[in-house]
């Protein structure tokens, strides 16, 4: 596949007609609900999450973060930077805020590039919604891991999630049962769950764009 550019990924986020729920399906647990429960009572809470790129040496890198082992949610996964949104601020400007919090990105030095599909965590009751964004620097950004949240920042080409063989599965018991559970195997990590949902939207939609290029 020809090297991804900047006009690609705005092209990936705009696809008409793209599949989505296919490409959600295809890294969720098989018995994984991608709606909230319609006799759910309350409202979910609502977040943001960034996919954050940038260049090094002319290709493009995606950050992803390994959450700390101790925390309640979701110990020691990996994940977007992103977090719950603190009304009035908007869904953009959480996944800003919290992507400076969690690993030192300034917010000022991110720009926008789209959005991508939101999911339902149904364990969490969360709504997540994803954005995209880069860092405009011909130099590896610095970033700085919060040490009451991220226990690891993890930078992953993107030429890497688009490689044969990166997504893998294997059964493990989630919830008192064995499932089929997907994921990407990523510099000896397994990234799962919403993550990993999230991920193959934007991997997929970029596969369509780089066969066309």
């Amino acid at each position: 596949m020809p090297e991804l550019t900047l006009e690609d990924i705005r092209n990936a986020l705009e696809l008409p007609d793209f599949d989505v729920a296919a490409a959600q399906r295809n890294m969720s647990p098989v018995t994984r609900s991608l709606a909230r429960p319609s006799g759910l009572g309350g409202e979910a809470r609502v977040g943001g999450v960034l996919l954050l790129l940038y260049y090094l040496n002319g290709e493009l890198y995606l950050v992803l973060t390994r959450r700390r082992p101790d925390l309640a949610a979701h110990p020691g996964q990996i994940s977007f930077p992103g977090g719950r949104n603190e009304p009035p601020e908007s869904l953009a400007t959480t996944a800003l805020r919290e992507t400076e919090e969690e690993i030192g990105m300034p917010a000022a030095d991110v720009q926008l590039l789209g959005t991508l599909t939101s999911i339902y965590i149904p364990p969490s009751d969360f709504e997540v919604h994803p954005f995209v964004g880069w860092v405009s620097s011909e130099k590896r950004p610095s970033f700085v891991a919060a040490p009451d949240e991220v226990a690891e920042i993890v930078e992953v080409p993107l030429a890497t999630l688009l490689e044969p063989g990166v997504k893998v599965e294997e059964w493990r018991e989630l919830g008192g049962q064995q499932m089929r559970v997907p994921h990407f195997a990523v510099d000896g990590h397994k990234v799962w769950g919403a993550t990993a949902i999230i991920l193959n939207e934007f991997v997929e939609r970029l596969r369509v764009v780089g066969e066309k290029v």
